[in-house]
């Protein structure tokens, strides 16, 4: 969901994922990029994501995009997300 998440506002390549997740969260994921290259890929194998080759500042970077399947699936797990927060803060929140 995250990495969906952080491809919401356009295409980006995968060590620029790794930077929006990292300034997104405050810090708070600070991935080495092994863990988050193989789940481009599961996501792109899923249909979710579509890639293309780019060149930047002459290098070749693969960049990732949402597929309209993508963008169905990064709503549907907000709103499954947001109902298991929301859940998970009642029953929290009935402690204290």
């Amino acid at each position: 969901m995250l990495v969906l998440a952080t491809l919401t506002e356009g295409p980006l390549h995968g060590y620029a994922v790794i930077q929006s997740l990292r300034k997104l969260s405050g810090r708070y994921f600070d991935l080495p990029e092994g863990t988050v290259y193989p789940v481009l890929h599961r996501l792109e194998r899923a249909g979710f994501l579509s890639s293309r080759w780019s060149a930047e500042f002459g290098r070749r970077r693969r960049v990732y995009q949402l597929t309209r399947s993508g963008r169905a699936e990064i709503k549907q797990q907000t709103a499954e997300w947001t109902a298991f927060s929301r859940a998970v803060t009642e029953v929290v929140g009935a402690v204290t």
